[in-house]
């Protein structure tokens, strides 16, 4: 069975960290593309970042540029999001996907996993 599943969301302050995993399983990572994406309340979901099968980011938000970096470990079938200077608006449930990183923003292909909450609040 084809999964993602997402970990690694929380409770932070503004200005925290927090790292989500995202682990793969009944496929073979290395051959896919892989994007970040995140939903907040009343809002469409929106592409984040996206990470080439060989672990080039292609693409970041223009509001995440500088504060978030996507990594991968192909080795252990995960992939990162590493986020920085969180802030209020990052508030979301975040979610990975197979994804095409080639256009104006990543597309994803496949279904979506369960996501994991961030929520960034005093």
């Amino acid at each position: 069975q084809v999964q993602l599943v997402e970990s690694g969301g929380g409770l932070v302050q503004p200005g925290g960290s927090l790292k989500l995993s995202c682990a793969a399983s009944g496929f073979t990572l290395d051959y896919y593309a892989i994007g970040w994406f995140r939903q907040a309340p009343g809002k469409e979901r929106e592409g984040v970042s996206c990470i080439s099968r060989r672990g080039i980011p292609l693409y970041y938000a223009d509001s995440v540029k500088g504060r978030f970096t996507i990594s991968r470990d192909n080795a252990k079938a995960t992939v990162y999001l590493q986020m920085n200077s969180l802030k209020p608006e990052d508030t979301a449930v975040y979610y990975c996907a197979i994804a095409s990183c080639g256009g104006s923003s990543p597309v994803h292909l496949g279904s979506w996993g369960q996501g994991t909450q961030v929520t960034v609040s005093s």
